[in-house]
């Protein structure tokens, strides 16, 4: 079944962005677009808690996007892969998991607003929390990148710790391995060389059967702030994409907005891919690394 591309969308540019570099995505694996129109991301549906009231304000806030969604459908047809358009009032997590489990294999694309715009710190983080929440891939593309070719320069941030994918972010191995003709596993270490924990991380990513078409090249980085050491290591790599693990102990919304994840989402120029893991993986005691600050 071909991938399913839901991206949040919209007209100004940040989403405008995003269609089209998730339109570039979408022709080189053969792949399909949904457009996703919402107002508010959610943890819990506004309209729930006043009854009848509500259900009344939630179809009339719907009946109110009619003209949003036929300029949508009007850009989809556009497009030059297959695209059809979905409406909502808010994203929430009965929402995304809905769109998903219709569109499966499914990958949700988000555009990460200048840090100027209004919305930098609101919406998308929130959304990106969302979908994590719910198990699926996502995928954050700024608007610095250029849209008109795919990703082939892949960098994987990774530590010593043992990692499953999920189902729903296993369904994204054909994607990297049609896609991908470098793959760099990067482990940093803070204020030590660490050679060991560069191996097992290189490990961890192949056992992990995320690559398995080639063994990926390893790079040790030194940083004392994680974050700020990947960010190196993409401009090093010259990566087009950066993957990193959102690992389950932290699918808690409370503790995205100061995690390693977000502030690659917010600062790195280049897409993010956020890979959900499976149950986490029983391990023997093993030296401190950055593996809670890679999850979050």
């Amino acid at each position: 079944m071909a991938l399913t591309l839901i991206v949040l969308s919209g007209f100004y540019e940040p989403a405008r962005h995003a269609i089209r570099y998730a339109e570039t995505l979408a022709q080189a694996v053969r792949g399909q677009l949904v457009l996703l129109h919402v107002n508010r991301a959610a943890l819990f549906d506004p309209y729930e808690l006043v009854g009848a009231i509500g259900e009344r304000a939630h179809r009339q806030e719907l009946a109110a996007q009619a003209d949003t969604a036929v300029a949508l459908r009007q850009l989809a047809r556009g497009l030059h892969v297959p695209a059809t358009v979905e409406i909502a009032t808010d994203l929430l997590p009965d929402v995304a998991r809905e769109l998903a489990a219709r569109y499966c294999p499914a990958l949700f694309v988000l555009g990460q607003p200048d840090a100027d715009h209004p919305d930098y710190a609101g919406m998308t983080a929130m959304c990106a929390e969302l979908l994590r929440a719910s198990h699926y891939p996502v995928l954050a593309v700024p608007t610095t990148i250029p849209t008109d070719h795919p990703p082939h320069r892949f960098l994987i941030a990774a530590d010593r710790e043992e990692f499953d994918l999920s189902a729903n972010s296993q369904a994204l191995r054909p994607l990297i391995a049609l896609l991908a003709t470098t793959v760099v596993v990067a482990h940093v270490s803070d204020g030590v060389v660490d050679d060991d924990g560069c191996a097992a991380a290189q490990r961890a990513v192949r056992e992990s059967g995320l690559v398995e078409f080639m063994i990926p090249e390893l790079r040790g980085y030194l940083d004392s702030d994680y974050a700020e050491g990947l960010l190196g290591a993409v401009q090093d790599a010259q990566a087009d994409v950066v993957i990193t693990l959102a690992r389950q102990r932290s699918f808690m919304s409370d503790l995205f907005h100061r995690s390693v994840t977000a502030r690659l989402v917010e600062q790195c120029l280049v897409p993010v891919l956020v890979l959900p893991t499976a149950a986490e993986v029983p391990q023997e005691a093993a030296a401190p690394t950055h593996s809670e600050a890679v999850a979050r």
